[in-house]
């Protein structure tokens, strides 16, 4: 069997080192290297071309969206498991939309982490339980998503506008997929002038009518 070769890719010093003993327990993998911000992570992948890439989504350094898009389209043969908190629909859309192979939670057990590892490894697509219902719900919803609402509107659009929708701040917003304060300043430009609306309130009141919730 082939080594499968891994990169960490987290600012957290205490998870990574929780990563490393459980790799280290794992002798079909080997660490090939750890990045604690998404910069770094892209520039690591580039370099090492590991199998996989173990990725945090909130990280310094544009975080770990932007850094899995890259790698993906850089390097489209390296597998990116995100290994994260966050298990809103939002952040799992926007990381598999990214490219990422699997979606898991920190909070996952030793073995749990390690058999998404293996499964990654070997191209499955891989989700925590958790994440796995919570897709199954949302595609069961998916009439009050469907693309058909506000049709001139990008997958991002959409997204910001729905949780604009929900009452969330740009600031709550950006924390919830991933994006800067100024991405989601420039898809509300965005969104009011497809909407033909003059300000968030009348967008926020033609989302709800429409049914975007």
């Amino acid at each position: 069997m082939d080594i499968l070769t891994v990169l960490i890719a987290d600012d957290h010093p205490v998870f990574r080192k929780g990563l490393k003993a459980i790799l280290a327990t794992m002798p079909e993998t080997d660490l090939v290297g750890e990045a604690s911000s998404g910069e770094e992570a892209v520039r690591l992948a580039e370099k090492l071309q590991p199998d996989v890439v173990l990725m945090d989504l909130q990280m310094p350094g544009g975080g770990g969206l932007p850094a899995i898009r890259q790698i993906v389209q850089t390097s489209p043969h390296i597998r990116v498991l995100v290994v994260t908190m966050f298990e809103d629909d939002d952040s799992v859309f926007a990381a598999m939309r990214a490219g990422a192979r699997g979606y898991v939670l920190k909070d996952m057990n030793d073995e749990e982490i390690k058999r998404a590892i293996l499964a990654a490894g070997s191209g499955e697509a891989i989700f925590s339980p958790a994440i796995a219902e919570h897709m199954m719900s949302f595609f069961a919803a998916r009439p009050d998503y469907a693309a058909d609402i506000f049709p001139d509107l990008t997958d991002s659009e959409r997204n910001v506008l729905k949780l604009m929708a929900q009452g969330l701040s740009n600031e709550a917003i950006a924390r919830q997929l991933g994006f800067s304060v100024k991405t989601v300043r420039n898809y509300s430009s965005n969104i009011f002038s497809k909407l033909q609306v003059a300000d968030r309130a009348q967008a926020i009141v033609k989302a709800r009518e429409a049914g975007l919730k």
